[in-house]
């Protein structure tokens, strides 16, 4: 039985209008509160992870981006640090969505493991990621995780990372490592459901305190001999990454745009009636932001476009554009509403304040600036010599 669609979208509109209300409160956690994951795991969000082959809500990247997309940008209006968190889910299952068949010919084994972890979307858990490294400038290439044999075919991981966007919500979350014996890192996953003091392996070493999307959870951890389990894909790590990278970038994007979008609704109300008051540089500020606004708008649209028409299995430039001109004029744009507003906006009661903050996280976590601009230059130019 396939989900209601239409079902899905509406009951998370009800819960991001519900958490837009407690908008105040919400803006000054800086710990996630499970119950409010139940919500959009009882809205049918957990099936954005799971094929309609298993009755979720992906087909294939063509024609699920936007919907998908459309459900984070809701509930960014709502709360920020709760949909980047719930964006991970969608984007860590898509390695598996993205790639129905397997490279290097074991099918089986990959059909197994595709079973495996949608179905435990479908038994109600959350999936997350904590792939970064300290020093590695945010490239999964550059892991100095390893994975050593346990002696039974299974592996163990050992080494730090960070950015863990959801701990202590996902059950279970992906990471990278460089197998023993091998050179290159792969792909792997694990259960989450750990204690953090270093007695299951896996110990906490910092908890987040980012200056935006500031409860997210994305702590730091170091890991001990954690069992973790291998991706059954055997075609190399960048044809799977690649295959999915277009669906992700356009998520994380969707969640600085419903932020934005929330902003500007709130800028437009306190500015209701004083349009007269308001200085020349007041007033052009403001017709800047809009315009960056309107900007920020047709590059999502831009983006997902570039999903929907590109070649399977690619990621289209248009995508690592449109998410890197969307990051650069979120901030400007934002930073132009607080002053028009003014320095009310300087303090962490005001909504906009932290949402000035939040939408720096498309720029700086995913994937920070340097490697952003390398990508774009590399798929215009081509790689170095």
């Amino acid at each position: 039985m396939q989900p209601d669609r239409e079902a899905v979208h509406a009951n998370v509109r009800d819960i991001a209008a519900a958490f837009a209300a407690q908008r105040g409160e919400r803006q000054q956690r800086r710990a996630l509160d499970r119950a409010d994951f139940d919500q959009p795991a009882q809205a049918g969000f957990l099936l954005t992870g799971v094929p309609t082959s298993q009755g979720g809500l992906w087909e294939s990247a063509a024609k699920s981006t936007r919907s998908i997309c459309e459900l984070l940008r809701t509930l960014a209006g709502g709360d920020s640090s709760l949909a980047l968190v719930s964006s991970m889910h969608p984007a860590v299952l898509a390695f598996w969505l993205a790639s129905p068949r397997a490279a290097g010919g074991d099918q089986d084994a990959w059909d197994r493991q595709r079973a495996e972890v949608f179905g435990a979307a479908l038994d109600g858990h959350w999936w997350g990621t904590i792939t970064s490294e300290p020093g590695s400038g945010g490239d999964i290439a550059k892991t100095k995780t390893l994975a050593k044999l346990d002696g039974s075919g299974g592996y163990l991981l050992s080494g730090q990372k960070h950015f863990s966007s959801g701990s202590g919500i996902s059950s279970f979350m992906i990471t990278t490592a460089v197998p023993e014996g091998e050179t290159g890192p792969e792909l792997f996953y694990f259960d989450a459901r750990r204690a953090w003091d270093g007695s299951d392996g896996m110990k906490l070493i910092a908890e987040w305190d980012g200056h935006g999307m500031a409860a997210t959870q994305s702590h730091a951890f170091q890991f001990d001999g954690v069992p973790v389990v291998r991706c059954a894909w055997r075609g190399g790590l960048q044809p799977v990454l690649q295959a999915s990278f277009g669906f992700v970038g356009c998520l994380f994007a969707a969640v600085i745009v419903g932020i934005c979008d929330a902003a500007f609704e709130n800028a437009h109300e306190a500015l209701r009636g004083k349009e007269a008051s308001l200085r020349p540089y007041e007033r052009i500020e403001w017709a800047r932001a809009e315009m960056e606004h309107w900007l920020i708008q047709q590059a999502y649209e831009g983006m997902v476009r570039a999903v929907e028409t590109g070649p399977e299995g690619q990621t289209p430039l248009g995508v690592l554009q449109g998410k890197t001109a969307i990051a650069e004029l979120a901030e400007t744009a934002m930073g132009r509403v607080c002053k028009v507003i003014g320095g009310g906006t300087f303090h962490r009661r005001s909504p906009l304040g932290n949402w000035c903050e939040d939408v720096r996280a498309l720029g700086f976590l995913r994937p920070p600036w340097g490697l952003a601009y390398d990508r774009m230059a590399e798929g215009s130019l081509g790689s170095p010599a």
